[in-house]
């Protein structure tokens, strides 16, 4: 009779077969979901910051009313009317800077008045240029300020093979105001961003500024580029931040020489050491509007929080031109000698 030892030995064998073709198997499933995840990861930095790919629009759609977006549509037409009439009346300059990482920045600085120092440094949103922020800007130019409109790197005219998302756009920014202080030493100067550019600008705000800057307007700017990242991907690819986005803050740090997780406007306004002026809409499903409420709490300068009601994402100027310009300027008169 075969002894339970005896039988034993006769199975190790076939069980040793079974579990090597299920390590097998296991190990073939884990590097096929580290490939998926790896090109989806590297997908996912293409698609959100690699300057010739990405769509331009991603926001949800609009909640707004068709009357009320053709409401913003009719005042947009106006506000560019009145931007084609300052600029031609005004000298208007084609500038760049060098990054300090090598790049071409281009923009444009527009003198409205070469005797007065009331100067805008006016910062255009994700994937844009400074075309769209010619119709914001005519509003201080018609108040005597002279304009600077970059081209942030990565778009329109600059150089860069990336969208920087504000971060490494700090950085420039600093440039852009070595431009106007070189160029007129007794400047002060107002930073106003929308979206990426609001961002831009509260992220610069945590760095140090020279004298010449006098105040921020950061319009529906995110928390951080983490935080705006992973609400796209749970709206356009349904998917959990975990583990695409963190591979691909990872990938992006090599590619485009920054992660998603340093570049965080929460963390610079922190460190803000200029009053700030926050401007978001009611209504943004986009750059959701409890973030405005974030970056105002951990600003510690003086401050001002404008909720426009009934506006959505980056239109807050054009749904109620002049709430958001009495504002603006009315927080102004305190700090800028222009205003005064």
């Amino acid at each position: 009779m075969e002894t339970e030892n005896s039988k034993q030995q006769a199975k190790t064998p076939g069980m040793k077969r079974r579990t090597k073709i299920i390590l097998w198997i296991a190990g073939i499933l884990i590097i096929i979901l580290l490939a998926v995840v790896l090109f989806g990861a590297n997908y996912l930095v293409t698609f959100a910051i690699a300057r010739s790919t990405g769509l331009q629009n991603i926001a949800p759609e609009s909640t707004l009313s068709d009357e009320a977006l053709q409401d913003i549509v009719d005042t947009w037409q106006v506000q560019a009317r009145q931007a084609e009439d300052w600029m031609g009346s005004s000298d208007v300059q084609e500038i760049s800077i060098q990054s300090d990482d090598g790049l071409t920045l281009r923009g444009e600085a527009i003198i409205t008045d070469p005797e007065s120092h009331s100067w805008v440094l006016a910062v255009h949103g994700y994937r844009s240029s400074r075309a769209s922020m010619r119709a914001l800007a005519s509003y201080y130019g018609l108040r005597g300020y002279n304009t600077l409109i970059p081209d942030l790197r990565g778009c329109g005219e600059s150089e860069g093979e990336y969208v920087g998302m504000g971060w490494p756009d700090r950085l420039d920014m600093l440039g852009w105001i070595r431009w106007i202080t070189e160029k007129d030493p007794e400047a002060s100067i107002v930073l106003h961003g929308i979206s990426m550019g609001g961002a831009t600008v509260m992220m610069t705000a945590g760095e140090m500024l020279p004298e010449q800057v006098k105040a921020i307007v950061e319009d529906c700017g995110y928390t951080s580029v983490w935080d705006i990242f992973e609400d796209e991907m749970a709206y356009l690819f349904h998917l959990p931040a975990f583990p695409m986005l963190y591979v691909a803050s990872s990938i992006a740090s090599n590619r485009a020489g920054y992660s998603f997780t340093e570049a965080s406007s929460l963390h610079q306004i922190a460190k803000a050491q200029v009053p700030v002026l926050f401007i978001h809409g009611s209504e943004d499903n986009f750059v959701h509007t409890d973030m405005v409420y974030k970056v105002y709490d951990a600003c510690p300068t003086e401050k001002q929080l404008l909720v426009v009601d009934g506006a959505g994402h980056g239109n807050s100027y054009n749904h109620a031109p002049d709430l958001y310009f009495d504002t603006v300027f009315g927080f102004l008169g305190s700090y800028m000698p222009g205003e005064q």
